[in-house]
């Protein structure tokens, strides 16, 4: 909850100020919202295994990598620290209507569903990559994740809003009112992050060590 707190809070935060003054810059709020994301996984990964995003907790669960049991309490967790981030932005920036810091799409709301599933594709091949690979680099985790998720963000935040995390998005809705094409930032990324998931357990054709696979053949055979 926390973790998801302070995540919403800083990213939406540079959404707001962003709206507001034109001197925080589009690429400013991209590079924040990498930024947190990767400080909350290095702060809190080793408490929580860094679950701040429903989409994320859904998709181990289903491949058995995380407790059926826990996930629910996850899940509440991290809605309810969106809930309580959004509301803080609301009461200290006093947004107006223009000033929306949730996600919504911009144009064909299936185009938009199309692009939350995919850029959810990529954020959850990049985690299952560093988290459940044990010849991964673990140690620079953070930075990747974060660096994909600014990536996302910089390609996709002025079409879909860029969110591949439901609970970005519902917390800001709830406390705005202001649920357009919300069914996209709720289905769009379990899908993505699911079929992301599922497509790199398939991928990863042995558990062996980097050494071992070598001693076998190369990886560019």
């Amino acid at each position: 909850m926390i973790g998801t707190y302070f995540i919403i809070f800083i990213g939406c935060c540079s959404v707001v100020l962003g709206k507001m003054y034109e001197s925080v810059s589009f690429l400013s709020i991209c590079v924040t919202w990498g930024l947190i994301v990767m400080v909350m996984i290095y702060v809190l990964g080793h408490i929580s295994d860094a679950h701040f995003n429903p989409a994320v907790t859904i998709s181990f669960t289903l491949l058995g990598r995380f407790r059926y049991k826990d996930a629910l309490f996850y899940i509440i967790a991290q809605f309810v620290g969106s809930l309580l981030a959004s509301g803080t932005v609301s009461l200290l920036l006093r947004p107006e209507k223009q000033h929306f810091y949730g996600t919504v799409p911009v144009g064909s709301s299936f185009y938009c569903f199309i692009i939350e599933i995919i850029t959810s594709f990529l954020l959850m091949f990049v985690i299952s990559g560093i988290a459940t690979d044990t010849r991964a680099i673990r140690e620079f985790g953070g930075v990747v994740v974060g660096s994909t998720i600014m990536l996302n963000i910089f390609i996709t935040e002025q079409v879909s809003g860029a969110s591949m995390n439901p609970a970005r998005s519902l917390g800001p809705s709830i406390v705005l009112n202001n649920y357009q094409g919300i069914w996209i930032y709720m289905f769009g990324p379990i899908i993505g992050a699911v079929l992301g998931a599922f497509t790199y357990n398939v991928i990863r054709f042995t558990d062996k060590s980097l050494t071992d696979i070598t001693r076998i053949k190369s990886f560019l055979m």
